[in-house]
């Protein structure tokens, strides 16, 4: 189902009320054409399947942007083919570890169509492939959820060091190089995009504050890696899934997020205090505080 479809029915039905409500009520033949409009209106409406249908709107300013004729054919198909690979990135590993690498698995299951042109500086509406019964008003697809974290991700970029440690750690290194190409793309061409979703919207005032995010989100500023740390686990809160872990070496003690590919975090509660050794992926801005996500960890074996 087209989102804009129903938009149209919508907004002529609310034009006919606001018509009839300046006929009187006497003027019958004057009323009955336009009752008539809005009953076959309102019959079309209630036709349409009540399902939820995930919608955005990607909107672009600048350059590649010809007044409210059109926009660069070329520019717009990298734009929002990279766009949707972000999206994309951002589902799959919410389902499942996400290689750096490769094909992102069922990848079909993220399509994004483009249903609508907005109009104004000029975009593109875009929509899940496959729309769904809804569960509450709040609830979303994985394409959906994922749409929000994108929005989140892009206000990170312009927010602290440590918004964009914390949005980071949160997501994973492909969703992140995914982000980085989608607005090193818009940079290139010296334009600045706007999302809306959900009744709410980010923008980017120009294109120095894209160039910037792109800079944030390079290797030289934003640092991931793994590495192995020795020491033991002080507990775990398996919901939440955190973790607080000491440092052998150090005596530190450092907390981080239970990565996806641990299914069971409140297993680790069985290894409360008994050395181990953790592997971590461990992100950091610039010179502030690293942050981890527990990928693996191994039990030590003691020698008496």
């Amino acid at each position: 189902m087209n989102v804009q479809e129903r938009h149209h029915l919508q907004s002529e039905i609310s034009s006919l009320d606001r018509i009839l409500a300046k006929i009187p009520a006497d003027r019958v033949i004057d009323r009955r054409s336009l009752q008539s409009r809005k009953e076959v209106l309102l019959a079309e409406l209630e036709a349409l399947p009540a399902y939820q249908t995930t919608s955005a709107v990607l909107t672009f300013i600048g350059k590649p942007v010809v007044g409210k004729r059109g926009i660069f054919a070329e520019f717009a198909a990298e734009a929002v083919n990279k766009f949707a690979e972000a999206v994309a990135a951002f589902a799959a590993s919410s389902v499942a570890p996400l290689g750096a690498r490769g094909a992102i698995p069922n990848r079909g299951d993220y399509q994004l169509l483009i249903t609508g042109t907005a109009l104004g500086s000029f975009g593109f509406e875009l929509e899940e492939i496959e729309p769904r019964k809804p569960i509450s008003v709040e609830d979303l697809s994985i394409v959906g959820q994922a749409i929000v974290q994108v929005r989140q991700f892009l206000e990170a970029t312009r927010g602290s060091d440590d918004d964009l440690a914390d949005a980071a750690i949160e997501t994973s290194s492909r969703a992140v190089s995914a982000v980085r190409e989608f607005l090193q793309t818009v940079a290139n061409h010296e334009a600045i995009c706007i999302l809306e979703y959900q009744d709410r919207a980010f923008r980017f005032d120009d294109v120095g504050q894209v160039r910037r995010s792109v800079q944030r989100l390079s290797q030289d500023n934003l640092h991931e890696q793994e590495q192995w740390i020795e020491g033991s686990f002080q507990g775990v809160l398996p919901k939440r899934r955190t973790f607080e872990f000491r440092v052998a070496e150090t005596g530190d003690v450092i907390s981080g997020k239970v990565g996806l590919c641990i299914e069971d975090a409140g297993a680790i509660n069985r290894v409360v205090d008994r050395p181990v050794r953790i592997q971590v992926m461990t992100t950091r801005v610039g010179d502030r505080r690293p942050r981890y996500v527990l990928l693996r960890y191994n039990e030590q074996k003691t020698h008496e």
